[in-house]
């Protein structure tokens, strides 16, 4: 990858962040976090939560306690999750796979071999049933390979975690470690793209793109319109 390539993959990560992620996070997100029906309230809780957070438990207090860590944990990860092989399909075009249970392949620049890719976005993004899942899918493409007499080996197959570092990883990923590869972070990237440097890059394009952003506006009606659904339907006082 030149620098020219690197500069285009860049532009494009900037851009697909500015569509998918933060519009999604600012229109749909804030959209759900406005209506009490979206949240799964634990009725033990929200007032400790809200007194906790601003020392009583108003209906205003419960709707931040509620508000502030779905608009900035939960929605925000679940979209990047969900958009990650999006992601990989914008940056590098033509890496999709038609194997079932295989999201991409690519030439690892580090030993030039091809891989065989499921993606996960995070380093604990999987639990024990995704385990056996992935598993199962990797096993069905080695018996195809066979069956086809096309040279993959078990080393070919991977997991490819988009973000985090190896001592992250959960005890799910590290089974899965004991017999397919789990390459997170700067290493993924590393051998996706020939860069060593490229996951940085990628941190610091998002972060160009996060210095345009103000939702301040948007998250204060979202909390407004959920403190009037609190009085509604709570009756809190």
């Amino acid at each position: 990858m030149d620098e020219d390539q690197r500069i285009g993959i860049i532009n494009r990560a900037k851009d697909f962040f500015r569509e998918k992620i933060v519009l999604s996070h600012i229109t749909g997100g804030i959209e759900r976090a406005s209506h009490l029906s979206e949240y799964n309230i634990n009725p033990f809780l929200y007032k400790y939560l809200a007194n906790f957070l601003r020392g009583n438990s108003s209906p205003r207090s419960i709707a931040e306690a509620l508000v502030y860590p779905r608009l900035l944990g939960a929605s925000i990860t679940t979209t990047f999750g969900m958009q990650v092989q999006t992601l990989i399909g914008v940056l590098f075009e033509g890496l999709g796979s038609a194997i079932p249970g295989i999201d991409i392949e690519f030439i690892d620049i580090t030993d030039g071999n091809k891989k065989y890719c499921q993606l996960k976005a995070g380093p604990n993004t999987i639990n024990h049933h995704d385990v056996e899942t992935v598993f199962g899918h990797f096993q069905s493409t080695i018996n195809i390979a066979r069956t086809n007499r096309l040279p993959i080996g078990i080393n070919d197959m991977i997991v490819g975690v988009v973000y985090g570092e190896p001592a992250e990883l959960s005890s799910h990923y590290k089974r899965v470690n004991v017999r397919y590869p789990v390459y997170i972070g700067q290493e993924f990237w590393h051998r996706l793209t020939g860069s060593e440097t490229f996951y940085l890059d990628l941190i610091t394009a998002f972060g160009e793109v996060a210095l345009e952003v103000d939702a301040s506006s948007q998250l204060e009606e979202a909390i407004v319109a959920l403190t009037i659904d609190i009085e509604q339907s709570l009756g809190t006082n």
